[in-house]
């Protein structure tokens, strides 16, 4: 048995809100006890008052959460100011949570803390992880996202999948907030490790369509880039944006060695004197890279081509469950369109089948079917569950 259902509402009231969502997740549990979930949330709810009534409801249920930047469900569709609970039932797969603190000095120690601590109350070895970790882009330089994912590699081994995304605040870029049990934590790494009997596939896309000739990374550290092709960041760009700055309506396509994927990074800010530009993500040196060019109606399909990618490596019959993750910079480009994502992910699923997900401040899946786990930005990320 496998059974998952979701809540949503969008009263502005925190009481009210997590008493509509535990009341639509009963009625459809129909007396069954959840054995996890995942919540994701807007900025200004009281979530300590939220936690304490899913816990009196369901307590010591292993669950994990996040703020966001809009958040995604199958009952309300695309929302923002609003509140989702997706639980998870079964007798044949173990869901357990686990969770790291200390994240942004130590995010390795706190990626083993965390997978430490929910596959020693699991029988079977992880299959899957989802992680949602605390976003650090206050100070307007970058998340730590890439050595989450190091440490999470290290304490799953690269065979495991890692999906999911980076806490939000609603473009205020000030502090986000991560949910553990009961506990409100702002500088953390939860986790969902899923074994035991689960089928699961995902898909990835973004939209944006690479540009211009495939160039070298022949300077940078960390997330500033200072040269490609020996020329500095910005005159790189200039060759295709004239004056404009980089933004990010152009980010930059990196490609996996030989491979013709990519995962993209985000123009953040820039420095004239030095040429250099610095991204919401680590650059590495001798990286290939393209600038890309949007256009909005492709950023909207790539939600329609992120799920159809995942429908087709879904290795049981149908899925039982849907998890989207899609990059706030969607959102804010798209503006009233955003809601156009979830429709035509809608549009492909049976109407039964439960959908949850938020607009996060970075992504994290595989670039392809069963091959290693990516940071991503600007990119859209479907999640197929089930047991059939």
């Amino acid at each position: 048995m496998f059974k998952v259902v979701v809540g949503h509402s969008e009263d502005p009231e925190s009481q009210d809100a997590i008493l509509e969502v535990l009341e639509q997740c009963s009625q459809d549990l129909a007396g069954i006890i959840p054995q996890a979930g995942i919540l994701f949330a807007a900025i200004d709810f009281e979530y300590a008052l939220i936690l304490k009534e899913i816990d009196q409801v369901f307590p010591g249920i292993d669950l994990i959460g996040c703020t966001t930047d809009g958040e995604i469900s199958s009952i309300l569709g695309f929302k923002q100011d609003s509140l989702t609970l997706m639980l998870f039932c079964s007798d044949t797969v173990e869901i357990r949570a686990g969770v790291g603190y200390g994240a942004k000095e130590n995010p390795l120690a706190a990626a083993h803390q965390a997978v430490q601590q929910a596959t020693e109350k699991s029988t079977h070895a992880a299959k899957l992880c989802i992680s949602i970790p605390a976003s650090y882009i206050a100070d307007g330089s970058t998340t730590n996202g890439e050595l989450i994912l190091k440490g999470l590699k290290l304490a799953l081994g690269s065979q495991v999948p890692i999906l999911g995304g980076t806490a939000g605040d609603q473009f205020r870029f000030k502090k986000t907030y991560q949910f553990f049990g009961n506990e409100v934590l702002t500088d953390s790494l939860p986790v969902l490790i899923f074994s035991g009997n689960i089928q699961f596939s995902y898909g990835i896309s973004c939209g944006w369509q690479p540009i211009g000739n495939k160039s070298i990374v022949t300077k940078a550290e960390g997330t500033v880039l200072y040269e490609i092709d020996g020329k500095s960041a910005l005159e790189f760009y200039a060759r295709y944006l004239g004056d404009r700055p980089p933004t990010a309506e152009n980010p930059l396509a990196v490609y996996e060695g030989e491979s013709d994927r990519y995962y993209m990074r985000v123009p953040n800010t820039y420095d004239v004197e030095t040429g250099s530009i610095n991204f919401l993500g680590d650059i590495p040196e001798q990286a290939t890279v393209q600038v890309t060019d949007i256009s909005r109606n492709e950023v909207i399909a790539a939600a329609e081509v992120s799920l159809k990618n995942a429908l087709e490596n879904y290795p049981g019959t149908e899925p039982e469950a849907v998890l989207l993750f899609s990059c706030c910079c969607r959102r804010w480009l798209l503006g009233t369109r955003a809601k156009e994502e979830y429709q035509l992910v809608k549009n492909l699923l049976s109407p039964e089948v439960p959908v949850c997900g938020f607009y996060t401040y970075g992504e994290f899946a595989p670039l392809e079917h069963q091959g290693s786990t990516y940071y991503h930005q600007e990119t859209f990320v479907t999640l197929l569950l089930g047991t059939q």
